[in-house]
């Protein structure tokens, strides 16, 4: 049996990528097609959009946070019902964890998956120069199979036919489309004011555009002629349900915090939890019913004014914090549970305060990469002997009291004493990804059955 399932990637960041993913999500919509979005890495803001056009949850996959075996299980529980499966990759085709393999790149899960490859080209001020680009990426390793070619930033239909012309002779795959240069086609809200955009359905006329221009300029018959790919099976493991274990977790979602993996959440419903929404935005408390509380990354410093006079909610936080919940604070949600938050423009509002010290924002980044991650004594969620993996993305710098780290991680730049430990609260920066250790979710439902115990 097969289906059509693809990687769209790119020859480097910045050449398209996501612009092409939205369109052709809408275009293969209009064409009928119920589709299935997808990911490669642990970016938080392309899978929005892909939910935004599809209306369906979009999934992170990586093949260094966790194995090939649920690489493939995500995408076969998650694609099962539709008709076309869009795999957005990341950076370059081949860039992954190393310059040195492919791990965690988008090739690697070309090949994992078994979904052919639409390779994007940027084809600026180029013309049978860019025969060699495609020619490069076909020979760097015959593992994965790329099958199509589509042509950005071309200057004229005479242009594109130029360079499909030295592609298809040279590299003999077709080229099947084009995006012309003056176009000038900008993703809007690229990410501070993504959600609230797409709450207020201000960005449907920019996805119809966009899959009008792909259905003028891609052939899309073609594409799924070349996109045809074995129907993959879930093993029924990662995600077996176990019985309800009567464990209520609250989890923070609104605006300022919708920074969490779609697997984790599916992790904790599959052991057995209940999961309950509640938005710290809109002054809402923890709600009564919780045993666990998750407070995700998102953008706390852009709402922190409101977030600072939610006074309900961070009341609520203190209490559920105080009186023992197994509390996970990734990032935004860690940000806000400091003391303070000062944004770029040195405006200063208090926060939930349970975390000694205070975070502040800084133009230039001040982390960025994988994080493999090691478990400290007392902590709930990930013990002394336990390892994990994740991804640290952030602009602001913590200072504070000399604390207990939550945990240790390792990166590009080597080890490190990370976050704050106290009691049954675990915070900081790195966003865990539990399917790269699915113990955690146990872990964290045990602590809160001791806790409920004892109540």
């Amino acid at each position: 049996m097969q289906t059509n399932r693809f990687v769209l990637a790119g020859t480097g960041s910045g050449v398209g990528k996501t612009t092409f993913t939205i369109g052709l999500m809408k275009a293969l919509q209009n064409k009928g097609n119920i589709v299935q979005g997808f990911k490669c890495g642990p970016d938080y803001i392309d899978p929005t959009y892909h939910t935004a056009v599809t209306g369906r949850i979009s999934r992170n996959i990586d093949s260094w946070m966790f194995s090939h075996e649920a690489v493939r299980d995500i995408v076969a529980r998650a694609s099962k019902d539709a008709d076309v499966a869009i795999i957005e990759g990341v950076m370059g085709f081949y860039d992954g964890k190393s310059p040195l393999s492919d791990t965690g790149s988008a090739a690697d899960i070309s090949v994992v998956t078994e979904s052919p490859v639409i390779l994007i080209v940027n084809c600026a001020s180029m013309a049978r120069s860019v025969a060699a680009v495609v020619k490069g990426f076909q020979l760097l390793s015959d593992k994965p199979n790329i099958v199509g070619v589509i042509a950005n930033q071309v200057g004229s239909v005479g242009h594109y036919e130029i360079a499909k012309a030295a592609i298809e002779q040279e590299c003999g795959i077709p080229v099947i489309g084009y995006l012309k240069r003056e176009e000038g086609i900008d993703i809007p809200s690229r990410h501070l004011g993504l959600v609230p955009a797409i709450e207020r359905g201000e960005l449907d006329s920019f996805f119809d555009k966009l899959g009008d221009l792909m259905a003028e300029t891609i052939d899309l018959d073609q594409l799924l002629d070349l996109t045809k790919a074995p129907i993959l099976q879930e093993s029924g493991q990662l995600f077996a349900a176990k019985p309800p274990q009567n464990i209520v977790i609250a989890v923070a979602r609104d605006a300022a915090f919708n920074f969490y993996y779609e697997e984790n959440l599916a992790l904790l419903r599959a052991k057995g939890a209940t999961l309950q929404f509640f938005s710290p935005l809109a002054n809402e408390p923890v709600p009564a019913e919780a045993d666990g509380l998750y407070i995700g990354g998102g953008f706390p410093e852009e709402f922190a004014a409101t977030l600072a006079n939610s006074i309900v909610a961070k009341d609520s936080i203190r209490q559920a914090i105080a009186k023992g919940l197994p509390t996970l604070a990734e990032c935004g949600g860690f940000m806000y549970l400091t003391e303070a938050i000062t944004n770029s423009e040195g405006e200063r509002y208090d926060m939930v305060g349970v975390i000694p010290g205070e975070v502040a924002m800084q133009t230039k980044l001040a982390a960025l990469g994988y994080r493999e991650i090691f478990g400290t004594i007392g902590n709930f969620l990930i013990g002394a002997e336990e390892q994990a993996k994740g991804h640290e993305f952030h602009y602001s710098k913590y200072s504070g009291a000399h604390n207990t780290p939550a945990y240790e991680t390792i990166g590009r730049f080597g080890k490190k004493q990370e976050g704050y430990q106290a009691e049954n609260l675990v915070a900081g920066y790195t966003h865990f990804h539990f399917v790269s250790n699915p113990k955690l979710v146990d872990n964290w439902l045990t602590a809160c059955k001791k806790v409920k115990k004892h109540d």
